[in-house]
């Protein structure tokens, strides 16, 4: 692209941005779309989440920013719909919750999401600003141009696309206020009567800023009441939300003093070429944060940490839109919002006018991830970049992030259940509560009748501490910390690979960091809290699952022939329950069930030796699979997912019986890929083809697979 291809580009761009416009094209647009142009920032912010839509239960905005909280963001969705179908945007949106439980991120998405709503046709703003020619430009032609302008304005004349140097002053609305504004408040009110749409209170009844009725009274009196000819010095002019050049997305830092400022303008020497009509005014301009961030969104990032005086004005503010600024009362059309820990906020409701601040705020709790792949989405992005040189290994994320959602689950109490369930939630453990969170997966200890009750109160256990100060997900460990933990385990020089023993390795310190952080000091509860236990916990369920990993490397067998084992076990078994003889699939002769296959099945995954125990497992085999098929009824039978545990304890009966076999390739390993290995004998035959599975299949480096490898072995030790 040369540099007029580019030119052009950016002019094309420009015009159809409609970047410039007349106040009679902009009443065109107007009149087009009054329910797009009339919004007020809440109903403008309800709408961008609704023009990106929804990506599973959460809104496209925060995606990829935001992980989870799906619930908080229809909470944010609604209160601000109420806003926009009420009129007025009159309470702060307090997000509160624990550090680290990404209130701040979800503001910020909200800002992007707004910014670059507002670069697309459907988003587009518009403010305006007063342009004074100069005299050579009014005098005799009163400003009449003819060609490109003249074509666009219509038959208004305007100095909407007079060039710089014809320009002797502009002076922009200091609060980018809506044009609409520059209608006389009556015939607003009877054109606005027309539509069926709520209009905010702000376009209804409000009028311009101080400074832009100064002048547009000036005007209308130089021009002896002649509205056209005020109009003449209106640009319509298209703004973009931005966060960087602080235009209507504001954060604001704990700080002492009310955010907004007035002062007289300076007299330069382009406001000494105002009209004599004006020149007699005091101008004065209102600047800050509130100036900034109106038609937008403030965010007052831990709100609760400033002095109460210094945010008493907020109380205005939410509840009539207004701000007195000096001498003048600047009226806002902004969505206020603040963050705060759940520290400061008990605090603050100790605070003897909270019922009035109370009144002014609509309180959103954001707790920490309670499902564990949520959680390991948090950090699975931060893994290659903290690396550095070394190698990622798989279950990493995992390995942190069950751990971290450990620590924030809250044991069951039974008064708070139906007395068929209540005993069966109270003894969920913290690692069965959280795959029951994560996946519904029911614990294999209780009855059929339990697994019934159990998964119909699902809901109830999720929201059993939803409705009180110590919620589930207030308490526990921080991703921000944990982020920090990842880097240490990456920097660790004891392991070649940032992999799930070195997140261990760190774990194990940081647990004993007990004067660092309140939730490490509580009490450990029927295994809730045991926050060092919980390592243990993680560890043994990261074994079992590398332990499946590496035995599907090995090569040693075919996994499919377990499947065929179980279906043979099913068939007979099925056929004994039910007194049935079953045809063999080889002579076609029907036959009695095999007792041998039943006792070699049962025997590898430990059934009871006894014969009525035995009895009651074989029958609640079947009950699990008839239950199974009626909730799968288009599903092909697949009895590993019904009973998982079942392949796990046949894998590891043949696993267990090459141990001797798994004794060399361990040993190999230690040579493995230096000069002393000897890659002609059995064990490093089957380290380099276990290897390559793990490579392959599951994604290890070799440094990772050793490490893998090792780990089993020691445990099998």
């Amino acid at each position: 692209m040369d540099l007029n291809e580019l030119s052009r580009s950016v002019k094309q761009g420009f015009r159809d941005d409609q970047q410039i416009l007349s106040f009679e094209e902009y009443l065109k647009i107007l009149k087009n779309e009054p329910a797009r142009q009339l919004r007020g920032t809440a109903g403008y912010s309800a709408d961008m989440l609704e023009h990106y839509g929804r990506s599973g239960k959460g809104f496209r905005a925060f995606q990829g920013k935001v992980i989870g909280l799906e619930n908080v963001q229809d909470q944010i969705y609604r209160i601000l719909r109420a806003f926009s179908n009420q009129g007025i945007n009159n309470r702060l949106i307090l997000l509160h919750g624990p550090n680290g439980s990404a209130k701040s991120t979800l503001v910020s998405a909200l800002m992007d999401g707004l910014s670059e709503y507002s670069r697309t046709r459907e988003g587009a703003l518009y403010s305006f600003s007063w342009i004074f020619p100069i005299d050579k430009v009014t005098r005799g032609s009163l400003g009449i141009r003819t060609g490109e302008q003249e074509r666009r304005s219509g038959s208004l004349t305007t100095y909407a696309y007079l060039p710089d140097e014809e320009i002797a002053c502009i002076i922009p609305s200091e609060l980018r206020d809506h044009p609409v504004l520059l209608i006389p408040a009556e015939e607003r009110s009877k054109w606005f009567g027309e539509y069926d749409f709520t209009i905010p209170d702000r376009l209804v009844k409000g009028g311009l800023s101080h400074r832009d009725q100064l002048i547009y009274q000036a005007l209308l009196n130089s021009y002896q009441g002649d509205y056209s000819q005020v109009l003449k010095h209106i640009r319509v002019e298209r703004f973009t939300l931005s966060r960087m050049y602080r235009t209507g997305l504001i954060t604001v830092e704990p700080q002492m003093h009310v955010d907004a400022h007035y002062q007289q303008l300076t007299m330069n020497r382009s406001l000494s070429q105002l009209p004599a009509s004006l020149q007699g005014i005091n101008l004065f301009s209102i600047s800050g944060d509130l100036a900034e961030a109106n038609r937008g969104i403030i965010d007052y990032n831990d709100l609760l940490k400033r002095p109460l005086d210094s945010y008493k004005y907020l109380l205005t503010a939410c509840e009539t839109a207004k701000v007195n600024v000096g001498g003048s009362i600047v009226h806002l059309d902004t969505v206020f919002i603040g963050s705060s820990n759940e520290l400061q906020l008990d605090a603050f409701k100790e605070y003897p006018d909270f019922s009035s601040f109370k009144g002014r705020i609509e309180l959103v709790k954001v707790p920490y991830l309670l499902r564990l792949t949520e959680e390991q989405r948090v950090y699975e992005p931060l893994l290659a970049s903290i690396a550095g040189e070394k190698t990622v290994t798989p279950h990493t994320a995992w390995t942190i992030a069950m751990w971290s959602v450990l620590t924030r689950l809250k044991r069951p109490h039974h008064d708070h259940y139906p007395e068929e369930i209540s005993n069966v939630v109270e003894r969920l453990t913290p690692l069965e509560k959280l795959k029951l969170y994560e996946n519904g997966e029911l614990p294999e200890r209780i009855s059929a009748e339990e697994r019934k009750h159990l998964k119909a109160s699902l809901a109830r256990i999720e929201e059993e501490y939803a409705n009180v100060p110590y919620y589930e997900g207030r308490t526990g460990a921080s991703a921000r910390e944990l982020k920090t933990l990842l880097i240490d385990a990456a920097q660790n020089p004891q392991f070649k690979a940032l992999s799930p023993l070195a997140v261990i390795h760190e774990l194990k310190k940081f647990v004993k960091r007990l004067t660092e952080y309140e939730f490490l000091r509580q009490d450990p509860v029927d295994q809730y809290h045991d926050h060092e236990k919980f390592i243990d916990v993680v560890l043994e369920e990261y074994a079992q699952l590398v332990d499946r990993e590496v035995r599907d490397c090995l090569g040693l067998y075919d996994t499919r022939q377990w499947g065929d084992f179980m279906r043979r076990y099913i068939g007979h078994l099925s056929s004994l329950l039910k007194k049935e003889r079953i045809k063999n699939p080889i002579t076609g002769a029907y036959e009695e069930p095999d007792q041998a296959l039943l006792k070699e099945f049962e025997t590898i995954v430990g059934a009871p030796n006894d014969e009525e125990p035995r009895t009651q497992f074989r029958r609640n085999l079947i009950t699990q699979i008839g239950a199974w098929s009626l909730d799968h009824p288009n599903e092909q039978m697949d009895y590993f997912k019904v009973f998982p545990e079942m392949r796990m304890k046949m894998e590891k009966h043949f696993y267990e019986s090459q141990k001797a076999l798994l004794q060399k390739m361990h040993t190999a390993l230690k040579q493995f890929g230096t000069d002393h290995e000897d890659q002609t004998s059995e064990g490093s035959k089957l380290a380099t083809l276990t290897i390559q599975n793990m490579q392959g299949k599951f994604g290890y480096g070799v440094d990772g697979a050793k490490e893998v490898i090792g780990f089993l072995m020691s445990r099998s030790n």
